[in-house]
């Protein structure tokens, strides 16, 4: 008997949306990402994240699209399969398979890298090797994860939400004073930071890469299509919700940031040169109580995100097994969590052992962090574009009964992966100049594996004809039961 994902209560519309918000980790992503951008274009910041939210919204409308039709654990590895055949779904699988298997180790490393940084803020310094503290955090991620996805999304919606909270107050703060002449360098409240600013158009492109970044893992609420309720109204409405949500959120918060360190040369260079620029901005508008608070929030959405990026993690390669690729363990459920524990087991086993051999070797947990940061970010730009591949099918298939016009649409979205990933490739100094081929290297192992096995993609067809099969009626019949 085949295997499902199936809790003992549906998953709602925000419980779903917290998978997708947990993996982007919005507090991360504003203390790290700012620098890299003010880097390329100087004070135009809010400019480049208003460009990067219709970037991701381009790609974000394929996922929209499919999932209003397929739902399944295996999210791109699915949505393809039935789309573009079961070849190309299984290479899009295994390169998201990578990027979340990737993410696990990153989020694992940046824990301690937080904890480290609050436990400096409080006037004390951890004394034992970064990769203790990751197994500490790798436990707790068990904890949560083997028990109910309804259990997973409430952490992390809670995680989140006071990361968020955080954010919003520092950021509402800093708008107030600037507005009213308080700031604590006479910083002025400067809406020219939404327009070019002296910068060229050629810079801003290039710093929607690292604007780009901070959107990674969105599509993470489509693997619970099969845990979700009413998936085809709910999973896509969580789609869109992740990303306007965050768009709005990362707009928001940059354009203080920016004006909160000043739009002149030194209020950019300062930004550019923060570790974390929201803890700099804490302590300067705020004070260190509230710098304490910004550094154990980062500490909890480091935490959050290794939660989301092993649940998602966890559901690909329960996908993957149950229709024939890898070790059968992986696709068993646990019968009272309604969970795939064994392959989560594994996808946090790999993360953790990948980090004790890291840190044994002397690399740092910062350097851990964006090494793997990096390699998960190049395998998702693939998955993302054999899912719009699998949306231009789809729509010229004619069965989703989408006008044609729309076809546009994912092809911008093409366009605009190449151009992340070329610009991830190109001019890149070492390590980094090697990362494009190792998840090159990673993304064609899959696709050597499915062209070499032939049975294999024959079977995948077969289970996954199946399973929507089967899901569709599970989704029609509960419906009947909620309007009755």
């Amino acid at each position: 008997m085949t295997e499902e994902l199936r809790p003992p209560r549906k998953l709602r519309l925000w419980e779903a949306l917290a998978l997708s918000v947990g993996l982007m980790s919005p507090t991360l992503a504003m203390a790290l990402n700012g620098a890299g951008v003010v880097t390329k274009v100087g004070k135009a910041v809010p400019l480049v994240f208003v460009l990067g939210l219709f970037g991701v919204a381009l790609v974000a409308y394929g996922f929209v699209r499919l999932t209003r039709h397929f739902n399944h654990a295996g999210s791109v590895y699915a949505l393809a399969g039935v789309t573009l055949g079961p070849r190309a779904g299984f290479f899009g699988g295994f390169a998201l398979v990578g990027t979340y298997v990737f993410f696990t180790v990153c989020t694992l490393a940046a824990t301690p890298v937080f904890i480290e940084a609050f436990a400096t803020a409080v006037g004390f310094s951890l004394h034992i090797p970064w990769s203790v503290v990751a197994a500490v955090a790798c436990a707790g991620v068990w904890m949560v994860n083997s028990r109910e996805s309804r259990i997973t999304a409430r952490t992390l919606l809670l995680v989140e939400g006071v990361g968020i909270a955080g954010m919003l107050v520092l950021s509402a703060v800093i708008v107030f004073r600037t507005g009213s002449g308080s700031a604590p360098a006479g910083q002025t409240l400067d809406l020219s930071a939404f327009g070019f600013g002296g910068t060229t158009a050629g810079a801003v492109m290039t710093a929607l890469v690292f604007a780009f970044l901070s959107w990674a893992g969105f599509e993470a609420c489509a693997s619970l299509g099969e845990e979700t309720a009413d998936p085809r109204r709910n999973v896509p409405r969580a789609l869109v919700g992740s990303v306007l949500l965050t768009g709005g959120l990362y707009i928001f918060v940059m354009f203080a940031q920016t004006i909160g360190f000043g739009t002149d040369a030194k209020g950019v260079a300062a930004f550019a040169g923060a570790e974390s620029s929201l803890s700099a901005l804490a302590q300067n508008y705020l004070g260190t109580w509230f710098l304490l608070v910004i550094a154990f929030t980062a500490a909890a959405s480091a935490f959050a995100s290794a939660i989301s990026s092993s649940a998602a993690a966890s559901r690909l390669m329960f996908a993957l097994a149950r229709d024939g690729f890898g070790p059968k363990p992986l696709a068993r459920v646990n019968p009272r969590s309604g969970t795939p524990n064994v392959a989560l087991g594994a996808a946090l086993a790999v993360a953790l052992i990948g980090d004790l051999i890291l840190n044994v070797t002397g690399v740092s947990a910062f350097d851990t962090y964006y090494w793997f940061a990096t390699l998960g970010v190049l395998c998702l730009l693939v998955a993302y574009a054999v899912a719009g591949a699998g949306v231009i099918a789809f729509i010229l298939s004619g069965r989703g009964r989408i006008p044609r016009y729309e076809i546009v649409i994912p092809v911008l979205a093409i366009g605009f992966l190449c151009f992340v990933f070329y610009q991830q490739s190109v001019g890149q100094t070492s390590p980094y100049n090697y990362f494009p081929w190792i998840a090159g290297a990673w993304c064609l192992a899959g696709l050597a594996t499915v062209l070499a096995a032939p049975q294999l993609a024959r079977r995948i067809g077969e289970r996954l004809t199946a399973e929507l099969t089967r899901t569709d009626a599970i989704a029609a019949a509960e419906k009947e039961a909620a309007q009755a």
